[in-house]
């Protein structure tokens, strides 16, 4: 099985609807998504994601399958550090979550990290996480100490269409990379395109393995804008 993450286009946080801007880059990633031959797409229930999947469901004739669970983290990414202000764990500039012994943190001791020990991201990761596995295995892989067992051999192509904090701490969770760096060291841009194989293994357990990031391909084949987020940044 092939798993594709795929975070929303630019949206209007205000109404939680897509920019005109956003709906360009939905349709270009609809484009992918739909050469990419998907099978079935699920979305968060959020507007701005259900109106990103929109064209890829057009392009294949599928209706999207809502799972409530990949909604974008709410208040529990809020941290008052370093200056007492509540804000967004990914608005804490990156070097605290490396300095001071905290890049060499494990996994579970991640949510010990400063900054992130004032949120309460290790509520959303555990609720991402469970939800997640029984996403999984709904598709045919259950999680067994850290592998999958393959209760059946999917060999769907999956999309998902949600939102950055969320696809961050998931595949957190499904690559075991401590939350610290995955928050210090990865973002997801507009409509960024993350593939996962679950591969059908002979001994029947499988892992997920990161075949691409946040991908922007289908952005230049459509000679759009390559800038990250309106951060005046040209990737």
């Amino acid at each position: 099985m092939l798993l594709y993450i795929v975070r929303h286009g630019e949206p209007d946080y205000t109404t939680d609807t897509l920019t005109e801007r956003g709906w360009t880059q939905a349709e270009a990633v609809g484009k992918r998504i739909y050469d990419a031959k998907i099978d079935r797409i699920f979305s968060s229930p959020m507007g701005r994601a259900k109106q990103t999947a929109e064209p890829a469901c057009r392009l294949l004739g599928l209706e999207k399958e809502i799972e409530e669970w990949t909604h974008e983290i709410g208040d529990e990414r809020l941290t008052p550090f370093p200056d007492g202000v509540m804000k967004s764990v990914s608005f804490v500039q990156n070097t605290y979550y490396r300095e001071n012994g905290n890049i060499n943190l494990s996994y579970e001791d991640a949510f010990t990290c400063t900054g992130i020990n004032q949120s309460q991201m290790k509520d959303a990761v555990e609720f991402i996480a469970k939800n997640g596995d029984e996403f999984l295995e709904r598709l045919g892989y259950k999680e067994e100490n850290g592998v999958y067992k393959i209760l059946r051999n999917n060999e769907e192509k999956i999309a998902l269409f949600c939102h950055t904090a969320f696809a961050r701490a998931w595949i957190s969770h499904l690559l075991h990379i401590p939350l610290n760096i995955m928050w210090a060291g990865f973002q997801i841009t507009h409509t960024g395109v993350t593939v996962l194989e679950f591969k059908n293994n002979p001994n029947g357990y499988t892992a997920p393995c990161c075949l691409c990031l946040s991908d922007m391909g289908h952005l230049y084949k459509e000679n759009l804008d390559m800038i990250y987020d309106n951060q005046n940044i040209t990737l």
